[in-house]
């Protein structure tokens, strides 16, 4: 190095950092010196200060989401249940009536169906699970003469025997139903959480679906004014999406409880109405829903009669199927396709992570993922050279 370089060198490592550099710097109009984070570290107090306040502010926060769970459940079950009835409220704007007007007529209807189907079903079916708590003993013993039975005691030993007998033994214990839900006073809890849990739903899900319009309105203007037509396109086509799925999860799993009502009805079976109610319910589930009825309405049906039991296995395997390629595609046609393989993982991860609901969200929610993916993260990439 030279002696003419060295006094510069010596001029730059001499000069001052700090604000007032800074100010100069910019007043001459040269760049202010970089600084870096680790330059902080001259203050460890004020670091660890931050650090500290950060971390508990993460805690807080975590904790309020978990606290507010059951309230973010709510809102989510509000919601989509709104989506569900916002193609029938649609469709009657499209017939001049006022959105208002539209809003009460779907929600009467719905509180009409659902009241007279609560009062001609849950007589019926208190009485049927009575009556199978009763008939509890009497099924065991015609299994037991059944010449399935005696098939199973051949193949397996005095086992199958053994097992049957703990099984009425669990059955008929009514304790036993208690101590699964937590106690007399936690079954009771239970449901007065539930159904104030209902009513919740049902009066948020009012509210939303008296807002959606505004909704989607003040979501779009959050949107830059170049980007507000995609983002109304797209959230239009979403929640036509998610409303059209819900609805379409419902019809089919009405399917499912009238063919479970009628093949038990046709073959003697015991309880058809109680089963087409637990077939409802439990088709609702995606994916596994139809699978895990299938399942339990054949054991089921195995108590009474072996040859009845391998009839309905038959034939509402026979229905799946075309519920699967024919049913289903038809009354989803207006839903986003997914892919089978992500239909199952969305399932399965939201079924991990938000149990019921989160299965029941997953699909909708993975359908809008790809909606977006298509109509935007895919055009921009296809646009770059």
């Amino acid at each position: 190095m030279t002696d003419a370089a060295q006094p510069a060198d010596d001029a730059v490592a001499a000069a001052p950092t700090g604000p007032a550099n800074d100010e100069i710097a910019a007043e001459s109009g040269e760049a202010p010196p970089s600084r870096t984070f680790w330059a902080s570290l001259n203050h460890p107090f004020g670091v660890g200060f931050f650090f500290t306040v950060g971390a508990l502010v993460a805690a807080l926060l975590g904790l309020a989401v978990s606290n507010l769970s059951t309230v973010i459940i709510y809102v989510v079950f509000a919601l989509f249940f709104a989506l569900g009835l916002d193609p029938l409220v649609r469709m009657l704007e499209r017939h001049s009536v006022t959105r208002a007007w539209s809003i009460v007529i779907v929600y009467t209807g719905f509180a009409v169906i659902i009241v007279g189907v609560l009062w001609l079903i849950i007589p019926t079916v208190i009485s049927q699970v009575t009556k199978f708590i009763k008939d509890i003993p009497s099924l065991v013993t015609n299994f037991q003469a059944s010449d399935f039975y005696a098939w199973l005691q051949n193949s397996f030993g005095d086992q199958v025997g053994s097992i049957v007998q703990q099984i009425q033994k669990f059955l008929t214990d009514p304790g036993n139903i208690a101590a699964i839900g937590g106690g007399v006073v936690q079954v009771g809890v239970t449901i007065g959480t539930t159904i104030s849990g209902i009513i919740i739903i049902l009066v948020l899900s009012l509210y939303f679906l008296s807002s959606l319009p505004a909704m989607k309105h003040s979501f779009t203007r959050l949107a830059p004014a170049r980007s507000r037509a995609q983002v109304s396109s797209l959230t239009e086509q979403i929640t036509t999406s998610i409303g059209s799925y819900l609805g379409g999860m419902v019809v089919l799993a009405l399917f499912n409880s009238i063919v479970t009502f009628i093949l038990y009805t046709v073959l003697g079976l015991p309880f058809p109405l109680l089963l087409a109610v637990v077939a409802f319910l439990i088709t609702l589930i995606p994916l596994v829903g139809s699978v895990l009825f299938w399942f339990i309405g054949t054991i089921i049906a195995l108590f009474s009669s072996p040859i009845a039991a391998l009839i309905f296995a038959i034939v509402y395997l026979i229905y799946m199927q075309i519920e699967a390629y024919v049913l289903t595609p038809r009354v989803m046609n207006k839903a986003v396709s997914v892919p089978g393989s992500l239909v199952v993982i969305g399932a399965l991860v939201g079924g991990t992570l938000l149990g019921l609901l989160g299965a029941l969200v997953a699909i909708p929610v993975t359908a809008s993922v790809l909606l977006i993916i298509k109509q935007v993260v895919i055009p921009k990439q296809d646009a770059k050279q």
